[in-house]
Parts: structure tokens; C-alpha cells; sequence
């Protein structure tokens, strides 16, 4: 029996990394494309120990060319773009890098699938923040489009371009639209990392101060590794369909960071000054998410508790992952 084969755009990435491990353990054959050529790479690879056993390309996914060309010789069954600007906060200052690499990526795998193999699986990694504010009810799967930032737009963007393939040309093409979902392989400048980071810092030295932004913000917090096994249980649908992947349980960022400040029995409020220059120009105060579809249709659901995340996260800044 041969192999199962996919391909993963933004492999290097938290996503990235965590669904090539995923697969390996399935005996899949992973290859991977990342667009950052650096020492710092392949670090989250690196980090799980899984760097050598994956096939890996770099070049710009934005030059369709190299994305039909490297489809065409790969032959996949399963494609995951998670490529493209990740930073909602980013996207501010590259709003037009932000809808270019997000949107670009997909059209141009969108397009090679149709040319060369409509049999190919694609899953295309949406987000939550094309929800908007959802301080009552919870987004679900009908919720309308309601973007606040770049990143917003081009994830809402990407989405419908999905579902115009899947519906036009009748190819497997769904996406997630996987709410806020942290892990130790974070980089350092999302605030979750940056909290954790410096509680650890400040549980040995007492003297500095963290600055943030808004804290007065809430979100549906998950656990990475969990939300890659939903992306691999949307492709072995029959029929594809988009799901929303959250937790259904939505926290404030406050009590995040007093989670965290506990972990090292430290009162945050005695550590934590509010830097206004951080403010996004415009935000969701809160997101909360109804997941009830991938139970149901999946049989998945988030089991990580955000104390349990917090908790790993800390335990990897000493090694432990």
C-alpha cells in the first residue's frame, strides 16, 4: 500500500511543525515549503526532532510557476496551506503583504489542483478573526463575516475563494477557522509567549516590568497540537465542509496573564505596565466560539485546558516540550 503523500506550505511554522509530526506518526511522506531562508528556519522542526525526515523546498509560494511545478512533481494527496503573514498585529503596518501572501498562496494552489489533479485534498487555514466581535453570541459556521484588521479580511478573503473551488470545480477544498490556539513553539512576540516569557523572567528577577498593550480583551485560547489533528480530520471527510476549531471556552486576557504570574505565586498587577504605543489600531474585545460541528461531524474536541497550556508553555522554557 502506497504511502499517503502531503504537502504543507508554512511548514516551519507552529502549525506547520506540529502537523508534520502529526503525519509522520501516521507514516505519511511529508513535504514542506517555507518562505523564510535563515539559520532560524527550521528551529520548531529542530525543536521536535523531525527536521530530517521531511522533504523540504524554499522558495516564495507567491510565484505560482514554483507552486504548479513543485505540486506537479510531488503529486500529493493532501495539500495544507498555512503559509502567509500570521500576525494580526502585523498587519497593520503590511496590510498589502498580509492579503498578498494569504490570498495569493491560495489562489495559486487552488489553481494547480484544478489544473493538475481535482482528486487533491486541500485544507486552507482560515481564523476566527474573520468573525469580528462576538461578545454575545458565539461564531458558528453561518456566523457573517465581520473582519477588524488586515489579517481579518485576508483570512475572510481566502475562505470564500475555498468555497467558490470546492462549489465550482467540485474539489475537496475546506478551511478552519481555527480561533487563537498557543503553544511552546510560539514565537516571542505574540503576547502569549510574551507573558510567559516574562514571568520567567521576572520569577528570577524581581525588578523588571513587563509592558503590554490592551489587556482588556478576551479569547478563545487552545492548544496547538490539538488543533492540527482537526485540520487532518477535515480532510478524511468524504465530502468537504468548513468547521470552526475553538474551545467554546472564552477567557479574558487579565486573567491569562494572572494564571501565568501565579504559576510563580507573583501578584501580576506588581509587574505589568500598560504600554499605549502596543494598541492595535482596532480590535476584538471579545471572541467566543461555538465548535459544536467538529464534535459532531469530527469527533474532535479541544481537551487542553488553558491552565494545562499555560503550564506547558512555562515547563518548555526549561527544556520540557
Amino acid at each position: 500500500m502506497k504511502k499517503m503523500k502531503a504537502l504543507i506550505f508554512g511548514v516551519s511554522g507552529q502549525d506547520g511543525s506540529y502537523l508534520s509530526q502529526l503525519l509522520l506518526k501516521k507514516n505519511y511522506e511529508v513535504h514542506g515549503v517555507t518562505r523564510e531562508i535563515s539559520d532560524l528556519s527550521y528551529k520548531n522542526l529542530q525543536t521536535l526532532s523531525i527536521e530530517n525526515h521531511i522533504s523540504l523546498e524554499e522558495f516564495n509560494p507567491l510565484e505560482y510557476k514554483k507552486v504548479f511545478d513543485l505540486i506537479n512533481y510531488i503529486k500529493p494527496n493532501e495539500i495544507y496551506n498555512l503559509s502567509g503573514q500570521s500576525s494580526v498585529g502585523l498587519s497593520f503596518s503590511r496590510p498589502l503583504e498580509t492579503l498578498e501572501s494569504i490570498n495569493t498562496i491560495s489562489l495559486n494552489i487552488l489553481e494547480s489542483i484544478r489544473k493538475i489533479n481535482q482528486d487533491i485534498k486541500f485544507y486552507n487555514a482560515s481564523s476566527g478573526e474573520v468573525f469580528g466581535e462576538r461578545s454575545s453570541k458565539p461564531a458558528d459556521e453561518n456566523s457573517t463575516y465581520f473582519p477588524v484588521s488586515p489579517y481579518g479580511l485576508a483570512k475572510s478573503q481566502s475562505a470564500i475563494v475555498t468555497k467558490l473551488y470546492r462549489e465550482i470545480y467540485n474539489i475537496h477544498a475546506c478551511s478552519g477557522y481555527l480561533f487563537n490556539h498557543e503553544s511552546p513553539l510560539r514565537p516571542s512576540t505574540y503576547v502569549t509567549q510574551k507573558i510567559i516569557s516574562g514571568a520567567c523572567n521576572i520569577s528570577k528577577d524581581k525588578n523588571i516590568k513587563l509592558k503590554l498593550g490592551n489587556i482588556d480583551i478576551s479569547r478563545d485560547w487552545g492548544y496547538a497540537p490539538e488543533y492540527v489533528n482537526a485540520m487532518w480530520k477535515m480532510l478524511q471527510l468524504d465530502e468537504a465542509e468548513d468547521f470552526i476549531i475553538a474551545t467554546g471556552r472564552t477567557i479574558s486576557l487579565k486573567d491569562f496573564i494572572k494564571i501565568s504570574f501565579g504559576y510563580f505565586n507573583l501578584d501580576w498587577k506588581e509587574h505589568v505596565e500598560i504600554d499605549k504605543s502596543l494598541f492595535r489600531p482596532s480590535d476584538i474585545k471579545i471572541n467566543k466560539a461555538c465548535p459544536k460541528k467538529a464534535l459532531i461531524k469530527l469527533g474532535w474536541s479541544a481537551e487542553i485546558t488553558v491552565e494545562e497550556l499555560i503550564s506547558k508553555m512555562i515547563s518548555a522554557k526549561n527544556g520540557i516540550y
